[in-house]
């Protein structure tokens, strides 16, 4: 089944499947990964464990000495290993909770984690460096059975399945354009698509199906970017190149698709995200944020809630259940519990990560057109 399947289904219905898994026999047991200076423990993906029931932090790798030991102290004092492979191996965790923000070591840390037997990874966006990691670990984790989801956390929404709803049912007219937009602070420009930019895509291709092309324009300082200009991305994303970038992809559905961040052009409450552009009003989905969908028609903007337009929100710990991760693994027990695809699972991470690296191809190209999906799975700028 695919992931827009599950659409109708609330990421945070705790189905029976999930209760059983929750309530009978022992939790399941999870092996926490960071690297202390190398991404840390990503937002928080480390503590929340301990919060979830039907789960049991047993052990935390780090290459880091001293924050290999004020980690396992903030985990409870579970058992510490300097290396995540030797962890694993001895460990044999049920669940791999990989961290670090930066993602040189992603899709080392999925290979080593499916090896030793692991059920499910839960891993800090974004998911991997390259299209032909993402291929390897789409087929890895299918062939072994293993659900991995990635921490797009506002994919796991519970108001994404009522947004769908109102988007089909003509609330916003017809949807015309779909726009992403990253933060736009320090790292605008090719990192903010790497960083931020993926959150907004994971969103936006609920509404107009996967792209089929990208043509990109990049700029430094306001003149089209060269090959000079590529340099090594921070977080251990690999060569980025501008501090200002334009991008439109054209979609299976027709409705195109446009990505823009420019550098330091953030401002305080200009939210990040996608942009639902209809005849008839507007949707704003708005990262991090709750409401996290807000209605702007016939000049006003309207709260969408799970209990409706201009409804007071019903779900009384949505703060925790969006940005705490709470609804995510969740939904991750329940895909182990079920034999099924997270929301957010391995080809929907390699579907972002393919619209990232597509505004590199297009560079590569010369600003021209690229197809999708791109026939290159190497990295665009290596």
């Amino acid at each position: 089944m695919k992931r827009r399947d599950f659409l109708t289904t609330s990421a945070l219905a705790l189905s029976a499947a999930l209760l059983r898994a929750q309530g009978a026999g022992s939790p399941l047991t999870v092996g926490v990964i960071g690297h202390t200076g190398q991404g840390n423990y990503g937002h928080g993906e480390d503590t929340v464990w301990l919060q979830i029931p039907g789960t049991r932090v047993v052990a935390v790798a780090d290459a880091d000495p001293k924050g290999l030991a004020a980690e396992a102290k903030k985990l409870g004092g579970v058992k510490a290993y300097a290396d995540y492979r030797a962890m694993l191996a001895e460990v044999r965790p049920d669940i791999a909770a990989i961290c670090p923000r930066h993602i040189h070591e992603h899709h080392a840390m999925i290979l080593a984690a499916v090896a030793a037997g692991v059920k499910g990874i839960y891993i800090e966006k974004p998911f991997v460096r390259t299209l032909a990691e993402a291929d390897e670990v789409v087929k890895l984790c299918a062939a072994q059975g293993v659900r991995l989801a990635i921490a797009h956390r506002n994919r796991y929404h519970p108001v994404i399945p009522l947004v769908k709803k109102l988007v089909e049912a003509g609330e916003i007219g017809e949807l015309k354009e779909v726009r992403v937009r990253g933060k736009q602070d320090h790292r605008g420009g090719g990192l903010d698509l790497w960083v931020l930019g993926g959150h907004g895509f994971n969103l936006a291709t609920i509404f107009t199906g996967p792209a089929t092309s990208c043509q990109a324009s990049i700029l430094v300082e306001g003149r089209p970017a060269t090959q000079a200009d590529i340099r090594p991305g921070d977080e251990g994303v690999g060569p980025i190149v501008g501090d200002e970038v334009h991008a439109r992809y054209e979609t299976k559905s027709g409705i195109p698709l446009y990505f823009d961040s420019k550098k330091g052009t953030w401002t305080k409450g200009m939210p990040f995200g996608a942009r639902l552009i209809g005849t008839k009003g507007v949707i704003s989905l708005q990262i991090d944020e709750e409401p996290l969908a807000i209605l702007e028609r016939d000049g006003k903007k309207t709260p969408i809630t799970t209990g409706g337009i201009g409804q007071p929100e019903p779900i009384k710990d949505i703060r925790v259940i969006n940005g705490g991760h709470h609804g995510a693994l969740r939904d991750l027990l329940a895909a182990i519990v079920e034999k099924r695809e997270p929301l957010c699972g391995p080809e929907a991470g390699r579907e972002t990560v393919e619209l990232t690296l597509a505004v590199f191809a297009s560079f590569a190209a010369g600003g021209a057109k690229v197809t999708l999906p791109l026939a290159e799975r190497a990295h665009p700028l290596r």
